[in-house]
């Protein structure tokens, strides 16, 4: 069975089996780079996001395109899982291959909520992305005005 597969379909029980049979599973790359977390977390799976850390997920871990479980959620806007990884110690400022984070992620993506959750945990909003973009920028070309006067 694929645990990927067991993740998007949100079987916990599936998922606890196959980890418990072989757990280096917890931290294993799918095609695209997703580990089981990065996976969870971007199909809103609070559950198995919760049990793969405590079986050691890596927090911070980045697909192939350099993205993190808090970046997939920032632009998702999943603000509960969102706050739950940075409880949980994922790091607010990690860059992804195109030197984006999680907030410019969640102000292209309009999630005030999670900007502001981020800014609180230390989001640095200076990161400019590689076309030179901060994530005031992404708020300000969307039009987003609570998230511009947020970023300000």
């Amino acid at each position: 069975m694929d645990i990927n597969g067991a993740i998007r379909r949100g079987e916990l029980l599936d998922v606890m089996e196959m980890v418990e049979a072989l757990p280096s599973l917890v931290n294993k790359r799918d095609e695209r780079g997703f580990t089981p977390l990065v996976m969870a977390t971007y199909s809103d799976q609070k559950e198995i996001t919760r049990y793969l850390l405590e079986q050691g997920a890596d927090i911070n871990a980045q697909d192939s395109a350099g993205n993190t479980a808090l970046m997939g959620v920032s632009f998702k806007g999943y603000t509960e899982i969102a706050d739950f990884l940075i409880n949980h110690g994922a790091d607010v400022n990690v860059k992804s291959f195109n030197n984006s984070t999680a907030l410019i992620y969640a102000a292209t993506f309009g999630h005030t909520e999670i900007a502001d959750l981020l800014l609180k945990k230390g989001a640095d909003k200076t990161i400019r992305d590689k076309r030179g973009n901060s994530a005031y920028d992404h708020a300000k070309f969307k039009g987003l005005e609570d998230l511009t006067k947020l970023l300000e």
